[in-house]
């Protein structure tokens, strides 16, 4: 196990944890198959929970900002609403099942951020939550490695299918 190639994953977990995380499960799949399950695990949660706590603490700093320039980076009062409805508590045990899935947990994110939880907390959550996920992810691609060409279509389709869906979202809310 080089360092280079440790540091690639660390490196890789840490900026899609601290941007949009949808290529945890790519990064996951393609390291496991040169590193070992346990390893992954590990210190992907880590790595993921470390850039998922500063993406975290850089949304609670736009949401409580009062600078009008800062409001147009914080979601709307709307979509504020519908996470607060959809999901009243944001404890320790709703963040880890959150990430403990493959689902999207910005919803639970953000109602985290809104009332302030603790980062520490919310670090701590994040990477128990992730581990046994990350564990699975690994086991998977260790046992069945992907080809880099499926791995790289992936990288590229999902974005796409975000982004399409999207779109058809923002259609379908203007008629």
């Amino acid at each position: 196990m080089s360092a280079w190639l440790v540091a690639r994953f660390v490196g890789s977990l840490f900026l899609d944890g601290a941007t949009f995380s949808i290529w945890t499960t790519l990064i996951l799949l393609h390291y496991s198959t040169e590193l070992p399950p346990w390893f992954v695990a590990l210190v992907g949660s880590v790595a993921s929970g470390l850039g998922s706590v500063l993406q975290f603490v850089l949304l609670r700093w736009v949401l409580g900002a009062r600078q009008p320039w800062m409001r147009r980076f914080a979601p709307s009062r709307e979509r504020l609403a519908a996470a607060l409805a959809r999901y009243p508590s944001a404890s320790f045990l709703t963040i880890a099942v959150a990430r403990a899935t493959p689902l999207p947990d910005a919803p639970v994110k953000l109602v985290a951020a809104t009332i302030n939880y603790p980062a520490l907390l919310y670090l701590l959550a994040i990477v128990l939550g992730a581990l046994p996920y990350y564990f699975v992810i690994a086991l998977l691609g260790h046992e069945f490695p992907f080809p880099g060409w499926i791995l790289a279509a992936l990288a590229v389709a999902i974005p796409l299918v975000v982004i399409i869906e999207r779109l058809i979202r923002g259609r379908r809310r203007r008629t």
